[in-house]
């Protein structure tokens, strides 16, 4: 079976569908299809953990469009279709089922999944936090009292031990760097997030790795450390980040490296195709930097390029984005803007006890290239407009002076 789509949109995430969503907007008349892979309506990743596993918010609350949204925009969505080869040069996407798609244009959405450990899957007791179901049996499986252990003290280990601890589990952290988040923030700002989970009665066991997580008896987990620790649990989570999801290219002539490796237009390496949201890896001339960005915010504003990029070929827009991310723990908004490195000189601009407020600057070779911000919001906005306006050292300091 052989059909046709004048675009062809892989993937069902907030990527894909915003970039139907943007074509239409922009007046594309042509055929729009999505293909996702999953049997459910797109939905919003990042409210998993924000949402359903702390809030207790519903798997239906969620979901970005209903089928009728969909319709009146003319996208044409396909649940269960799973891409399984890609032929370049004849414009042709197969599926698992056998069926080929011809396009006119394409664009690859297929996002990101988990990073496992290795040697150990998900299985009852041990989860990765990717999917609406994943959210959904994680909040089940921490609904009572239980011990928790989280591999990974990144935002999404961190957002699933805040979450675990509202509902009044007992959770320790464990983290192969000195601090959360110490990687990209370095530890000055670490120490002050590790306090964070600390206060609020997480144990935190640092610069260890696991090794191997054990079944004990019919129910329980022992996860064992690189050091012979062995900790004795209920469930295990696990977030040590995530591998975009380009297998299903090998041979296509794509150039994949870490992501689908893009111009400074989101163009694939080869015509009429396009990459967005976490699959994508571009050049963003801002910072003169290769990057691929996991994040919601890149997510729909990446989209939006490549809308505008797919209806004017001949006036195409680069992308260039201030990266932006933020986190909900522990009734604190944490956000990051830019791109700080842990090896980067840090000024702490704002300091407040009284609301526990703070941001810290990133600075390299005398400019600011990122800031940390706690319970800063407005603090937060400011800063990413002035990195995008390339605001010297000097205005953004007056900026907070004033």
């Amino acid at each position: 079976m052989t059909d046709h789509s004048d675009v062809l949109i892989v993937g069902g995430s907030i990527a894909g569908v915003r970039t139907a969503e943007g074509l239409r907007r922009l007046s594309f008349e042509g055929g729009i299809t999505i293909l996702e892979a999953g049997q459910d309506l797109p939905y919003d990743r990042p409210a998993l953990s924000k949402q359903v596993l702390t809030a207790g918010a519903s798997a239906e609350s969620v979901m970005l469009r209903s089928p009728a949204d969909l319709d009146k925009a003319r996208i044409d969505l396909r649940r269960g279709s799973v891409g399984v080869g890609l032929d370049a040069d004849a414009r042709t996407v197969r599926l698992a089922d056998g069926t080929v798609i011809t396009y006119s244009d394409l664009v690859i959405a297929t996002g990101a999944a988990p990073r496992e450990l290795p040697s150990v899957p998900a299985r009852p007791g041990v989860h990765y936090l990717r999917t609406v179901q994943d959210a959904v049996r994680l909040r089940d499986a921490v609904g009572a009292p239980v011990r928790v252990v989280v591999v990974g003290a990144g935002f999404i280990g961190s957002e699933v031990a805040a979450g675990a601890a509202a509902r009044s589990a007992s959770v320790t952290v464990i983290e192969p760097f000195a601090f959360p988040l110490s990687r990209v923030l370095g530890d000055l700002v670490g120490k002050r997030l590790a306090q964070l989970h600390e206060s609020k009665g997480v144990q935190l066991v640092l610069g260890r790795s696991v090794s191997g997580i054990e079944d004990v008896g019919a129910t329980g987990k022992r996860v064992v450390l690189d050091d012979g620790t062995a900790l004795s649990c209920d469930v295990v989570v696990i977030g040590i980040g995530a591998i975009p999801n380009t297998n299903w290219l090998a041979g296509s002539g794509l150039y994949v490296a870490d992501g689908i490796v893009c111009d400074e237009y989101c163009r694939a390496s080869v015509p009429n195709v396009f990459a967005v949201g976490d699959v994508a890896r571009w050049p963003n001339p801002l910072f003169a930097e290769s990057m691929r960005i996991e994040h919601w915010t890149n997510a729909v504003e990446q989209a939006g390029i490549v809308a505008w990029n797919l209806t004017h070929p001949d006036s195409p827009r680069a992308y260039a984005p201030v990266p932006y991310v933020w986190s909900d723990q522990y009734g604190n908004r944490l956000q990051i803007v830019g791109r700080p490195r842990a090896e980067d000189e840090v000024r702490i601009v704002l300091d407040d006890p009284a609301d526990d407020s703070m941001v810290a600057l990133y600075l390299r070779d005398q400019r600011v290239v990122g800031a940390f911000g706690q319970n800063a919001p407005s603090q937060l906005l400011a800063l990413r407009r002035s990195l995008a306006a390339r605001a010297s050292l000097e205005e953004i300091m007056t900026a907070f002076e004033n």
